[in-house]
């Protein structure tokens, strides 16, 4: 296992009780950081998120927001100044949905959910994050985007759109932080072994399998340590590039 130490230093973590952002979580505690991770709705995986790492609690804040909404996020941001004097060094922007439907036949309100949390959520959490990492003149930025943002998939439209904006949106600002020590990454995952590739029918499952070179899916944790190095100080001369966790797609 990849060793890694962010003893005294704090990570922000959006969708970080589930999935793939609770590997990410999970991982950034065990290698000593304190951990804000966010949730929208689902108190239930944030409560088994939190006993499963009751090893860690003093170093878990578990906060509720809607990243797509503003106006929480300003909230949000304004209570963790309060709260860490000595602000965040990381942010990942883990949180993102999907509601699939071909283009022709996609509601409005799908269109703009999916959007609206995926990439101006990423827009959100980033400009507070900028604002409060520019103070120390240090950070850490990973977005959470995927391969369909390159590639398109039948369906995926306004998914596809949102993270594809992510990757460009990485690539602006990364260029405007720069000079204050901040960098901004993507890491894009491919079939990776979560809730949603479990509940697949199994013919589905092996089809996806074999597009993959590597023949699997990946898990959680590969993506975890992925992020957790871009975030290290020794990656620091990384930025604006967008790393694939796919399996050779």
């Amino acid at each position: 296992m990849l060793k890694f130490d962010f003893s005294n230093q704090t990570a922000l973590v959006t969708g970080g009780t589930r999935g793939i952002g609770r590997a990410i979580s999970e991982a950034f505690l065990n290698a000593g950081a304190r951990v804000i991770a966010t949730y929208v709705s689902n108190e239930e995986a944030a409560n088994a998120f939190k006993s499963a790492n009751a090893a860690h609690a003093e170093r878990i804040d578990l906060r509720k927001c809607d990243v797509s909404d503003y106006e929480q996020v300003e909230a949000l941001f304004k209570a963790l100044d309060g709260a860490y004097k000595d602000g965040i060094d990381i942010l990942v922007n883990n949180s993102g949905i999907r509601k699939d439907a071909v283009l022709a036949m996609m509601k409005p309100q799908d269109w703009h959910q999916v959007v609206n949390t995926n990439l101006s959520g990423t827009f959100n959490m980033s400009k507070f994050g900028v604002l409060a990492m520019m103070r120390k003149r240090y950070g850490r930025i990973i977005n959470i985007t995927s391969p369909c943002g390159e590639f398109g998939f039948a369906g995926q439209a306004n998914y596809a759109a949102s993270k594809a904006g992510q990757v460009g949106l990485t690539r602006s600002l990364s260029k405007e932080v720069a000079s204050r020590g901040i960098t901004v990454n993507c890491v894009s995952p491919g079939f990776i072994g979560t809730e949603l590739i479990k509940d697949l029918p199994e013919n589905l499952r092996k089809d996806y399998q074999n597009q993959v070179p590597l023949k699997r899916f990946g898990n959680p944790e590969e993506v975890a340590h992925c992020v957790l190095f871009l975030s290290t100080k020794e990656a620091g001369y990384i930025t604006g590039t967008t790393l694939e966790v796919t399996g050779g797609l």
